[in-house]
């Protein structure tokens, strides 16, 4: 079982006028009970009142269920409990302010069930934002688009890995290296696809792990460590073979509605781990620049995603100025002759900066998993 914090994930709402689900915990006897099964829903709430609450969710039918308090005449989500198992009760806790609420109940393999509508009065109005549900219909504009988004990555990731390998083959080590970096930030551009990418993900772009270790971080680090250009050749082609390959099975794949929103969180959660610590450095000295590639990659999610998000997030606002804002605190690490600072090499001024503003940007971008996730209403 698993609550999500809707209202809690997208703002703080410390005003008795928000609606929050919170984490559960012990609901004591005096709580309402409220029953869930395939044929009712929401039964047992008999004494409406505002403010602090726990409602025991009982789930007396046979499969599990998820439950959903929601306005009725909306379908605005304020709080809700997953996998509520068959003869499982489970609390949750949520702060109301007035206006009307019912429990939906969506067992598995059975309709939706909206029980009985209750009228809160009496107590603050009801500010806190609650959640329109997003449904696998709503998410399919968005996913048409980012997978055109990516086939179109993947034709210039083709081209650019098939420059790649001409200059190793030729021969020029400053040329293959700035070739690399070319070919390298294309790929890091497609941070949502990568699930669907499967194996391929790893061949092209995976650390070493076991015996093998192929594709742009193999390359890089012979490269810029003074391996021989022609041993270097056979991994070039390799990478450019794969790159080929991937373009041709993703025409066949798609990226998972679940994954879209929670990648937008994710590659600047990886940004931080990986490339703002300079752990994925091969020799190349470029995990700023590939920051920034992750930077463009998220806002490629966000725009695909902006219809969605915009009548649902108030901070999506907040989530521009910090993009742009990491944009510039990016930049700033591109010196004029086209090189990278190192993470390393940062001021401390300039490493204070840029953490706090990616760290920032990745709490901004942590409700957006919750809010798109795809729901069932029905």
């Amino acid at each position: 079982m698993r609550t999500r914090w809707i209202v809690a994930a997208v703002v703080v709402a410390a005003a008795a006028a928000a609606v929050v689900a919170v984490r559960p915990d012990h609901a004591a006897a005096v709580d309402p009970e409220i029953a869930v099964s395939r044929s009712a829903c929401g039964t047992g709430w008999t004494d409406p009142k505002p403010g602090p609450q726990t409602f025991r969710l009982h789930n007396t039918g046979s499969v599990t269920a998820e439950v959903d308090l929601i306005d009725p005449a909306t379908g605005v989500i304020y709080g809700e409990v997953e996998g509520l198992g068959a003869a499982t009760t489970r609390p949750l806790r949520v702060n109301l302010g007035n206006g009307d609420y019912a429990f939906r109940c969506l067992p598995e393999d059975a309709g939706a069930i909206v029980g009985p509508a209750v009228r809160i009065t009496g107590g603050a109005e009801r500010t806190g934002p609650g959640v329109a549900p997003v449904t696998h219909d709503d998410l399919l504009g968005p996913l048409k688009a980012y997978q055109q988004h990516v086939t179109a990555g993947l034709d210039e990731l083709v081209a650019n890995t098939g420059a790649l390998k001409n200059t190793v083959h030729g021969g020029d080590r400053a040329a293959s290296q700035a070739a690399w970096l070319t070919a390298h930030l294309t790929y890091e551009r497609l941070g949502a696809a990568y699930d669907a990418f499967g194996d391929s993900d790893g061949a092209i772009n995976g650390l070493p792990a076991g015996p093998e270790f192929t594709g742009f971080h193999r390359l890089e680090q012979g490269l810029w460590h003074g391996e021989d250009l022609a041993a270097l050749a056979a991994v070039a082609d390799r990478l450019d073979t794969d790159a080929r390959a991937l373009r041709t099975s993703f025409a066949d794949s798609q990226v998972d509605g679940n994954d879209l929103g929670l990648r937008a969180h994710e590659i600047m959660e990886n940004t931080l781990q990986f490339e703002l610590t300079g752990r994925t450095d091969y020799g190349s000295g470029t995990n700023l620049a590939t920051a920034r590639a992750n930077l463009d990659g998220t806002r490629a999610v966000l725009e695909v995603l902006r219809p969605l998000l915009t009548p649902r997030y108030p901070q999506l606002s907040k989530v521009d100025t910090w993009l742009d804002r990491t944009r510039t605190a990016l930049d700033a690490a591109h010196r004029p002759d086209g090189t990278w600072l190192r993470p390393a090499e940062l001021s401390r001024q300039q490493r204070q900066k840029l953490n706090a503003d990616v760290s920032e940007l990745t709490e901004l971008l942590a409700p957006i998993a919750a809010i798109t996730e795809p729901r069932r209403v029905s």
